[in-house]
Order: structure tokens, then sequence, then C-alpha cells
């Protein structure tokens, strides 16, 4: 052992690290560079030597060669061409040095790591941008990088996915600017000249968009044309300044990534885990985020120059400890036994000590500093996962346009025997995709209420037996078909408490699904209700005779996004976990038992009595929902649950704030109509829309929304835009009345008014609705079977129209299927069409393939059954009962009856 001894930690290990670049991007490379030094500064046991190219391919190849004759630890390579330097890279991975591609990928996947933007993500992020900038239309110019370039190939590629959202936004032009200002200085005019309709200018680069910007303005066009860049580098020459001094509308960050190449670096050299994928993000800067992002950037940079200036005062501060040690060994060395230069190195001792505690206070400030850094950082992941949720709820607009998409695809597939084998095909592949991802929106959006607490839960008490009954009376007729037995084994013929019809139709509804799927044929699924001991909760399990669940699917089946392992199991993983999500929702308990091979049982328990807070006591829809589905899937359109013993009666909504006055109206309708009440506009908007009444009696002084805002949303809601609106009120003015009709109200009644009157008044517009309801059905009547969208309820049939055109041929159409291409749910669907037509959802759809049926009849070159199966009967023979049973001739007979005999 030795005493007295001074043992300091062994020094950690030097590296050295060669980076070799190849580009003439200047500002770019200063800053990939300036990233690379900053980074660096924390770790000065790294020797860091640098080789440039200046865009010479071969040079750079030479450049490897001397990297490798020299000795490095670990290689960067930022390449202009991949082809070229593809060979030299893989030969270095091979002699076991790490290799670090920033930037530009090479065509080989030998290396250790990649570090670099998304060029194809920037393009994209840009389209959207400029289609979003243009509100949907205008005309655009694109100024492309260098021909043959593969950030320029991507960024156009990814800049025409972008703007294929926005059909009204069009790319009129494009110019070769090959990264440099001077170039588009040159071309440009013309192109300017021969397109003087340009509203906006994309360039590649920052630098590029200047010499867009500069022609503009001696042209005069730079009030007008709006111009776009790329690289949102910092600094008095970066696109953060031109944005922020309005000379660019905008720029696309692509960062330069020499901080995150140097990490990657260490992490390799230091046998730390690292990705090998390094992809970084961008985002858009413009005015609503460039003086933040420009703070940060200064921030940082006076923070990274704290740093160095720190650094370099801890340097000169251990070369003084390190002079004066020596200067005390050698004191100590030459005057050992003389007591003044004992004294001397006392207190050079002292001095040293001082010293030491001045370097440890700037070490804990430079720590101090770093963590600031990181704290950034997170920040920085916080707000990237705000982003994230803003666009997952942000999804929903997705079903417009994928409508729009189903729409031509489906006409382009029964245009004709003309179209290739091979459009079909990729036509068909089109349609399946783009119905799956309208599917995965729709419960993307229930994901997402429910992770963010925006699904409130509206329970009313009714019958939870008559409630599950009606739903499985729903794959009654699939299960049929596949020759699967469905038993339903309730313990009670009556069950009440209260539940949210929406919610638990949905879990019932996925449960149901997934044990049919499952469910092999001639096997059975049991569904049965039974009280829990104590009476305090009601079980409800739904058991299956299928393949079960294997042991290694069991700890994730409620997982979102999770798919199974097993062959055929397949899907968006989201159904059970958002039934797990909305029985929690409901405080219930989700529960599940499986034995592979035999069958899974998956068991909702739901407690009687919830919260005061949770019940809704005014009545605000049906009962139970209407789960109506297409035929040839789901059994016929079913008649209204909630109109009960008065279903001949009409439902009149009446909103009115004065207690009085409205137990008055209630009191005179009641004898003739069915009734319900709201106190406030947005109650009774609420009601509006989820009960869908006949009429609405309505006050206009409500409190916080009027009635004419409410009779103005209810016209511009198209679910709601049917239905005649009278408008009671004291104001009397001519002037007033006439705002009352401007905002859409059917009659205009002032206080006081005749009862006798408004009953009368009420009835004579429940007949006008009537002829209405006949009238679009005449229309819908006619070959065609379209109306064209000239008010709202008639842009509603045409959209319904058009959505189970397109899906004619699906035999497995449901009409839950429609009302989400629609965006609504089946009750509201079924509603909508019963006031509008008269008829169920599902005759409506029937109706139009039986019409669709007569047209193709006309064709001899298709036999009767693929007419069936291409209208999407399921089989022949049904779609010949249907016929007959609408024309009283069958298609047969209907073909002879149409057709010329051939000579």
């Amino acid at each position: 052992m030795l005493l007295g001894g001074c043992h300091s930690a062994p020094p950690p290990p030097r590296y050295t690290i060669g980076f070799s670049q190849c580009t003439t991007a200047d500002a770019w490379r200063q800053a990939m560079l300036a990233g690379m030094h900053k980074e660096l500064s924390f770790y000065p046991n790294v020797r860091f030597r640098l080789k440039d190219a200046h865009d010479d391919s071969r040079r750079q190849q030479q450049q490897i060669q001397e990297f490798l004759r020299e000795g490095i630890d670990l290689l960067i390579v930022s390449a202009n061409e991949a082809e070229p330097i593809t060979p030299i890279v893989e030969e270095v991975f091979n002699r076991g040095i790490p290799v670090v591609i920033l930037d530009r990928r090479t065509t080989s996947r030998l290396y250790t790591a990649y570090v670099g933007g998304n060029n194809q993500e920037v393009g994209q992020t840009a389209g959207r941008y400029v289609g979003n900038l243009l509100r949907g239309r205008g005309q655009v110019l694109e100024v492309l990088g260098a021909p043959g370039a593969s950030p320029a190939l991507d960024r156009h590629q990814g800049f025409a996915q972008g703007l294929a959202a926005y059909p009204g936004v069009r790319l009129t032009a494009q110019v070769h600017g090959d990264w440099k200002r001077p170039s588009v200085m040159d071309n440009l005019p013309a192109v300017l000249r021969e397109h003087p309709e340009i509203d906006l200018i994309f360039a590649h680069n920052d630098r590029m968009a200047l010499g867009a910007y500069q022609v503009c303005k001696r042209l005069g066009l730079d009030q007008r044309i709006r111009v776009v860049g790329v690289d949102g580098l910092p600094g008095n020459q970066g696109g953060i300044q031109f944005v922020q001094d309005g000379v660019l509308t905008a720029t696309l960050l692509y960062p330069p990534g020499g901080e995150e190449a140097i990490r990657t670096a260490m992490k390799i050299l230091r046998h730390q885990s690292y990705d090998k994928e390094n992809t970084l993000g961008t985002m858009v800067i413009d005015s609503t985020n460039v003086l933040t992002m420009k703070l940060q950037t200064e921030k940082l940079t006076s923070q990274q120059q704290d740093i160095q200036r720190q650094q370099e005062l801890l340097q000169r501060q251990r070369a003084t400890y390190a002079s004066q040690q020596t200067v005390l060994y050698s004191l100590a060395a030459a005057l050992l036994g003389v007591a003044v230069l004992g004294l001397l190195a006392f207190r050079a001792f002292r001095a040293n000590r001082r010293s030491n505690h001045r370097l440890g206070e700037q070490n804990r400030e430079i720590i101090s500093q770093r963590n600031q850094l990181q704290e950034f950082s997170e920040r920085a992941k916080v707000e990237t996962e705000a982003k994230l949720r803003f666009f997952t709820n942000f999804s929903h607009e997705l079903r417009t346009p994928l409508t729009l998409i189903l729409g031509p695809v489906e006409e382009m597939l029964t245009a004709g025997p003309d179209l290739p084998a091979a459009h079909r095909h990729d036509l068909s592949l089109v349609r399946r995709n783009a119905q799956r991802l309208l599917q995965l929106v729709n419960q993307l959006m229930d994901f997402r209420k429910i992770d963010v607490g925006k699904m409130p839960v509206r329970a009313t008490e009714g019958n939870l037996v008559a409630f599950v009954r009606e739903i499985m009376d729903v794959f009654e007729k699939p299960a049929r078909q596949r020759g699967i037995t469905l038993r339903f084994l309730p313990a009670e013929p009556v069950i009440r408490l209260w539940f949210d019809v929406n919610i638990l139709d949905k879990v019932f509804f996925n449960l149901l699904s997934n044990a049919l799927k499952f469910t092999p044929e001639h096997g059975q699924i049991t569904v049965s209700l039974q009280l829990e001991p104590g009476g305090q909760a009601v079980r409800v399990s739904v058991e299956d005779t299928g393949r079960g669940i294997s042991d290694e699917d069991r700890a994730h089946i409620f997982e979102w996004f999770y798919q199974g392992q097993q062959a055929g199991a397949r899907g968006s993983g989201m159904g059970l976990a958002l039934a797990l999500g909305l029985t929690r929702l409901h405080l219930g308990q989700l529960s599940f038992s499986s034995r592979p091979g035999q069958g899974s049982t998956f068991v909702v328990t739901l407690p009687l009595e919830l919260p005061a807070a949770l019940r809704q006591l005014e009545p605000t829809a049906a009962a139970y929902p209407a789960l109506a589905v297409e035929e040839g899937f789901m059994p016929p359109a079913p008649t209204d649950p909630a109109a009960g013993a008065g279903a001949a009666e009409a439902l009149v909504l009446v909103i009115e704030d004065n207690p009085d006055v409205n137990a008055f109206i209630n009191q005179k309708l009641r004898p003739h109509f069915q009734v319900s009440t709201a106190f406030d506009g947005a109650t009774g908007l609420r009601l509006a829309a989820e009960s869908i009444p006949d009429l609405i009696v309505c006050d206009v002084m409500l409190p916080e929304l009027s009635g004419l805002e409410v009779v103005a949303q209810l016209k511009g809601d198209w679910r709601t835009s049917h239905i005649p609106v009278v408008l009671l009120t004291a104001r009397d003015a001519p002037e007033q009345q006439v705002e009352g009709v401007q905002a859409g109200a059917d009659l205009y009644l002032t206080k006081p008014f005749n009862p006798t009157f408004l009953l009368e008044s009420l009835r004579t517009l429940l007949a006008n609705r009537d002829k209405l309801r006949e009238h679009f059905r005449r229309e819908l009547s006619l070959d065609t079977a379209t109306v064209a969208p000239q008010r709202v309820d008639q842009k509603f049939l045409a959209d319904l129209t058009a959505i189970v055109e397109a899906n004619l041929t699906r035999s497995d159409l449901t009409v839950e299927d429609v009302a989400r291409s629609l965006g609504i749910s089946r009750v509201q669907l079924y509603r909508k069409v019963k006031a509008i037509l008269g008829t169920g959802v599902t005759d409506f759809i029937q109706g139009i393939r039986l019409t669709k049926a007569r047209q193709l009849l006309l064709n001899e070159d298709q036999t009767i059954a693929e007419v069936a199966y291409q209208l999407g009967f399921s089989s022949p023979s049904y779609f010949s009962t249907s016929f007959k049973a609408r024309y009283q001739v069958s298609p047969s007979e209907f073909r002879a009856l149409h057709t010329t005999p051939s000579p």
C-alpha cells in the first residue's frame, strides 16, 4: 500500500476523426462546420481533420485514401455525387473503420450510420404549405437544383406529392437554377414574362430564392409574387433573416446536421448505443415563428461563444497551474533545505488551490450551460409531440379527399371491358387502400378523442338487453351466410341501466366484428348478459369458437396499433384498443380469456349506476342507434326505434329560454305532435343534430347564442338543413323580420301569437316538406340517380349517391361504411335520409343498384349473373328477386323487352 500518494484518473482516450466534404454550398457548408466545431468543443480529446474536395468527386476519393494512410479512428463523408464515392466508402468500412454518411447517401448499405435530412419530406411540407398559403388555388413556378442531383429530384417529387392534395394549385413552370443565384437571375425573367399569371415561386434553396426575389423586384412583381425557399440557415445571409426582412415569404428548415454527426460519431467511438438511420426533421419558418427561431439561434450562438471563452480560460488556468507546478518542483529540488523557499512553496500551493477553486466554479458554470442546452432540446421534443397531436386531430380532413379519390376510381373501374388488366389491378389496389385509410382515419379520431379526454359520456337510461339484441340483429345475416350459429342468452328479459348509446355501440360492434372475423364456418358465437352478484354491475360476454389468441399476443392484445402474430390477424390494431378505451371511459372494464384452438371470450362489465355528471336527463336521441346496413352483409333497414307508439307523429323541437312560454308552447303542441324542449341555443343545436326533428320552433332572444345564429347554423349544417324553422320573437319591426327571413327561417311569427295559427302553420310546413320529399324521390328515380347540388339537401343527396355509386361492386357495403364516408354516425344518416326521402338507407342503396342494373342489362355482352355480381348482389337469384319486386318483370324478361334479337 502507498501512503500519501496522489492518484489521478487516467486521461480519456484520444480519437482522430477525418471529415471529407465535397460541396460548393458555402453558407450551408459553413453552418455544418460550425455545428461540428460547436459539438467538438465538448470533446477536447478529439482531433478533427478536414479535407474539402470543392465539388470534385475524384479529388474526394484521393483525400479519403490519404485519410487511410494517415490513420483515423472514424470517417465522416459528405459527398456531392453518390456513385463515385461508394466504392471507397465500402473499402473504409471493410477495413473496420466506422463511417458516418452525412447528408447525401451512398448507393450501398455498407456504412455505420447515416445523418441527414429527408429531401422528399422537405418537398412534401413545402407543397402542403404552398397549398394552404394559396388557399387551394393558384399558379406555382418551381426553381430546381442541379439537373440529375438526387436532392433536386427528391424535393421536386415531394413538392408534387404535397400539391396533389390541392387540385386548384397548378405547377405551371420550372426553371433549373443549378443551386446558384446567378443562374436564376439569368433564366427566370424570360419564364416570368411567358407566365405572368404566376402567384408563387418555390426554390430548392434560399440562394436561388433570393435570386428569384431580386428578379421579381426588378420586374415590379415583388408585391404580388411570393417566394418560398429551403435551408432556413441563421445569420445575416441566411434564410431566417430573409424571412424576417420580408424578402422570402417562408423557408423550409433543412438542418446541416453537423452537431448530430459528431454526436453519432462519439457514440460509435465510445461503443455506446446509436441509431444507424438518423433522419433530421424539417419545419416551415414564416412570419409566425421567424422571430422565435432567430432568437433561439442567436441565443445558442451566444451560449456557444460563452462556452468557448470558458474553455479558453480553463486552458489558460491549466497552463498556469502546470507552470506553477513546474516552478514549485524546481524550487523544492534546488532549495530543499531552505525555509524561505519552503514558505514560497507553501504560498504557491495556496495559489494553486485558489486556481483549482476557480476552475471548479468555471466547470460548474459550463455544466450548467450544457444543462440549459439539454432543457432547450427537451422543450423542442415537447413541441414536436404537440404538433403530432395537432396533425392527428387534423386527420379527419382526409375524409373528403378520400371520398373524392374513391369516386373517380370506381368510375374508371366500371368504365367497361376496354380497361387493361394491369390498370384494373392498380385501380382496385387504390380503391381497397383508400377505403382502408378512410376507416383508419375515423378510428384514429376516436383514439385521439380518448387520448386527450375530449370524448364526453352522455348516458341515458335504457334497456341494455334490447340494445344488445339490436346490435346482434346486424350480424344475423352474415353469420347465417357462413353457417355460424349466433346465440343470445340474456339472464333477464329487461336490464335497465344508464349508458351512452354511441359509446357502447362501438364497443359491442367491434367485439362482434372480431368474433365473426375469427370464427370459422359452422362455428358458434354466444352473447350472454347477466347481473353481477350484489346487483351493482352487469356482465356482457361475447364468446366464439375460433382459433383463440396465441400466448405471444395476449400481453399486447389491447395495445394501440398492435397487430397479432398469427396469419390472417393483420389489421389496423385499433379495434380492441378502442373498445377498451371506450369501456373505461364508460367507467367499465373489458377483459378476455382464450384457449388456443378452442376460442376466446371477451367480457364487458358495466356499472348499473353512473355519476350524475355523466347522465343526460333530457332525451336527445333515440333509445338505440339505427343499425341497418347493406344487403349481403346486414339485414334490411329497420324502422326508427325512437318513434315507438307514436311513430306516425312528427317530432317538434321547441327552443325557448322563458320557462312559462316554453311550457305553454309544449302544452299547445303536445296533443298533435311529439315535442322535445331546450332552454338555450347551444342545447337546441345539439338536440337538433342528435334527434333530427321534423320541425323546430325557436325564440330569437336566447342566452349566449341567438335564435338567428341558431337558424344560420341549422341551415348551414346538411344534417339539419332540411328542417323547417319557425322563429318566435317580440321584435316586430319590418327590418327585424327581414333579418330573420334572411337568416333562413321558414316562418317568422311575432309575440303575442295565435296558438291556432302556429299549429296550422306547422301543419302547412310539414305538408310542404312531404311535397319536397316526393320531389327528391322522383329525381332519384331517374336513370342517373344523381341530384344536382344546388341546395344543401341536394348536395347531401349528391354526395350520398356518389359514395354509393363508387361502391356498387362491394357486396359487403354497409350503412356504417356509407356513414363513415360522410363523416357521420349511422343514426344521423338513417334519420337524414328518412327525413328527406321517407325511406331507409338500405332501400336507397338497393334502388341505386337496381337503377344501374337496368342500364347494364341493355348490354348483351354481360350475363345476368355478371350484372348481379358487378352490382354487389350476393347471388343472381337474390338479384332476380329484387329486380322483379321493383319492376314487376324479371331481368331476363326486361332484357328481352328492351333489346333487339340478333339476325
